[in-house]
């Protein structure tokens, strides 16, 4: 058994990660008193119903899975991941999974991670620098594709949509960009799309998109790249009088991005026209199926799985198993080519959080 890393005495958590001689390797034979792997899970963030549902699923799996958990939340700031990595260093963790929110900032927490022989897995985000165990996330870039066909349909492939983009600093919001852009680009060339950056804040995102509605009251499309603008965009085509059915000819076609429950009831009840499912329950599920793997000596290709996804090499040791995100609309059509669930699908994980 080697000795526990000691903690340095550095002016910063994120300091402290990069003084590689300062650390030293995890307890390698760690584990609960029941005799389970131990494993650390970094929840970014608690406020908003996506990440409360991934805080939801994690110990239901890892108990599934027959792995001991510790958990820390760092809040999406790079410090307090900083901090939370070293802790969990020093609670001699065999395994850790994350979902970094600054994908560019966390090479140094990696570098010190892969030093530690500590294994890692990110969800929903991948790290632009430093090797990972597995990626577990859907294709971003798909998502901002199925929001562009359904919009580009709807409005038959002419008008002005606002795209309320999340913050560029992440690969997500990066990806959802792109994929949005470069299909309106190539399909629906006639359609203006006003790209807003909102850093994943509710009320930058409502604000721009007032702005928006004011200086563009044409604009017949909306697409969300997360659900955390939700209320706000509800609000605005409130006030503006325009939060209609669908049938009405002042109704302004919605996207959101993530599946949770209240996106499939806004659907139902005619407020908003579709969304893509994250599965956030399967990020919970096949997090911790990678650290147990990891922890097992296993190793993976690219290619086909047996749970319905691929895994890629998105490049030189990362590889990233892209699980299946349905768009979900009020009829279940199939819209630009991209079928979709009806909302009331019971097999959305929406619509069976308990």
């Amino acid at each position: 058994m080697r000795p526990r890393p000691v903690l340095c005495a550095t002016a910063s958590a994120l300091s402290a990660l990069v003084l590689s001689a300062c650390s030293g390797g995890s307890d390698s034979t760690a584990t609960s008193s029941g005799g389970k792997p131990l494993v650390g899970v970094d929840y970014p963030r608690s406020d908003t119903d996506f990440w409360n549902a991934y805080i939801k699923y994690t110990p239901e799996y890892a108990k599934q899975l027959g792995l001991s958990l510790q958990t820390a939340n760092s809040q999406n700031d790079v410090a307090k991941l900083a901090a939370n990595a070293q802790t969990f260093i020093l609670q001699g963790v065999k395994g850790i999974a994350m979902a970094p929110q600054s994908t560019f900032a966390i090479a140094p927490i990696l570098a010190q991670l892969q030093a530690a022989k500590i294994p890692v897995v990110t969800i929903d985000t991948r790290p632009d620098i430093g090797k990972v165990y597995m990626v577990v996330r859907a294709d971003n870039r798909a998502y901002g594709e199925k929001a562009c066909k359904y919009l580009g349909t709807k409005l038959g492939g002419k008008g002005k949509v606002v795209m309320l983009q999340g913050d560029l600093s992440s690969i997500n919001g990066r990806d959802r960009t792109e994929g949005f852009n470069a299909c309106m680009k190539v399909n629906y060339p006639d359609i203006k799309v006003f790209g807003e950056v909102t850093n994943w804040d509710e009320d930058v995102a409502e604000q721009k998109l007032q702005t928006d509605l004011t200086a563009h009251p044409d604009t017949k499309g909306i697409y969300m790249q997360a659900s955390f603008a939700l209320s706000g965009t509800l609000q605005v085509l409130r006030q503006q009088g325009l939060l209609v059915g669908p049938k009405d000819p002042k109704h302004v076609f919605v996207v959101s991005n993530d599946g949770i429950p209240r996106e499939l009831k806004a659907i139902s009840d005619g407020k908003i026209d579709a969304t893509v499912s994250q599965p956030v329950d399967l990020y919970a599920k096949y997090a911790l199926y990678y650290l147990k793997a990891a922890i097992d000596g296993k190793t993976f290709k690219p290619g086909k799985t047996d749970h319905e996804s691929t895994i890629v090499r998105v490049r030189d040791g990362i590889l990233e198993d892209q699980l299946s995100a349905p768009l979900v609309t009020a009829d279940g059509g199939t819209y630009g080519g991209v079928p979709s669930l009806k909302s009331t699908d019971t097999s959305l994980w929406g619509n069976s959080l308990g």
